[in-house]
């Protein structure tokens, strides 16, 4: 929303005709995304989204964290991860953020920061300090025996205890929809491609060079072509084999993938973080297994949601072959993935997730957060230039 308005009247037609529940009344005041109005109540906020009542991913990372102690987690990671890693130290209190960075690379701070400002204009959030890994990998490799450090990550693996967040992309995503032409749930969404019967019968794949996999698949794909379409459009960890898995083609877009029936999603350097994308498209996706994981991963079913392949690839031939001979099957299970992604990773779901986690780790706390030396306030969209008119009370009033 660029504006607020007293309320909103939604019509949604086919043909004339309303569908569903047309038209949507929404009874005022309705805010517009700058503006700055904070829902005081917590639960009223979570009602009012849709929020479920628990996250199995989120009791499950916090599982490893009986208790957190700001004070000593504010001197450990820094000098335990802060040299060789990109971090961010922050610290929301009073439902204002503060920030301090460690590392060399912390550009990616922006969509981290970005999502923080969004859900604090919406809601109190409670005063919660916490470290964000900014980097691919996931980095807490310890035992609960060799005592661990609470590290928020954007991908968690099998390996490691990181906390897992939804990632940057699709962070974005969620501030970014409608607002933009490139790659978001919702423009997915209604660039699905032709209905299942019209789609290419090829499996598909663009990408980079970033797992040996994908070298592995492009191998495939030269030997079965009636089978699998995958080519590189960009070569930067494997430079030295470009001659034998060149040339480079061309960028594809995204919403042109919809075109095939079979979408292959293969690690890159983590988790390939274009699943959700893949899930929403209405074609069915072949996801290899996997050590990594995004924080919605766990809700996933083999069988339901994708057709899953073998890490070495050595099936994959066979589960394409399958899911051409079993039709019906596939486009049943490419249905089951398109509801999921609509119904557990659009915004409102994202958002139910970063605050349930920050309102449970907070809870684990056991010293108040505080606003530690060298941090930096992270300031709000200029009023002035996005005014609005709170007309709720605003978290702010009650501190």
């Amino acid at each position: 929303m660029y504006a607020s308005y007293s309320s909103l009247h939604i019509d949604v037609l086919l043909n004339g005709g309303h569908v569903a529940r047309s038209p949507y009344v929404l009874k005022g005041p309705v805010y517009h995304e700058a503006c700055i109005c904070p829902q005081a109540s917590a639960d009223m906020w979570l009602k009012h989204m849709g929020c479920p009542a628990s996250i199995h991913q989120i009791r499950e990372d916090l599982s490893y964290f009986p208790t957190v102690d700001p004070d000593r987690i504010a001197q450990e990671i820094p000098l335990r991860f802060g040299q060789r890693q990109s971090l961010c130290h922050y610290t929301i209190k009073d439902n204002q953020i503060y920030i301090k960075t460690h590392g060399e690379h912390v550009g990616f701070r922006i969509f981290m920061d970005a999502f923080l400002l969004s859900l604090t204009r919406k809601v109190k959030v409670p005063d919660v300090e916490l470290f964000v890994n900014l980097g691919d990998w996931p980095l807490e490799k310890r035992t609960p025996s060799e005592g661990l450090h609470p590290i928020f990550s954007w991908c968690g693996s099998n390996d490691t205890r990181d906390i897992v967040l939804p990632t940057y992309d699709l962070t974005e995503s969620v501030l970014e929809t409608m607002g933009r032409v490139s790659l978001d749930m919702m423009s997915v969404q209604a660039n699905t491609g032709p209905p299942w019967g019209g789609k290419n019968a090829t499996a598909f794949w663009r990408g980079r060079d970033s797992r040996k996999e994908r070298l592995d698949l492009v191998k495939l794909s030269r030997a079965h072509p009636d089978l699998i379409d995958a080519a590189f459009t960009n070569f930067f960890f494997f430079k030295h084999d470009e001659s034998l898995y060149g040339p480079l083609v061309k960028h594809v877009s995204f919403f042109d993938f919809f075109k095939f029936k079979y979408q292959i999603n293969v690690d890159g350097t983590v988790a390939a973080y274009r699943l959700p994308y893949l899930l929403a498209g209405g074609s069915v996706v072949l996801k290899q297994d996997s050590g990594y994981y995004e924080h919605f991963y766990r809700e996933l079913r083999p069988w339901e949601h994708y057709i899953p392949f073998r890490r070495d690839l050595s099936d994959l031939l066979d589960k394409i072959r399958w899911a051409r001979e079993h039709d019906e099957e596939s486009r049943k299970i490419a249905a089951a993935g398109q509801q999921f992604a609509r119904t557990r990773l659009m915004g409102d779901d994202i958002f139910c997730y970063y605050f349930k986690l920050l309102q449970a780790y907070a809870a684990l706390q056991i010293s108040n957060p505080k606003v530690r030396e060298g941090m930096e306030q992270l300031q709000q969209p200029n009023e002035e230039l996005f005014p609005c008119s709170c007309h709720r009370q605003r978290a702010s009033d009650e501190l």
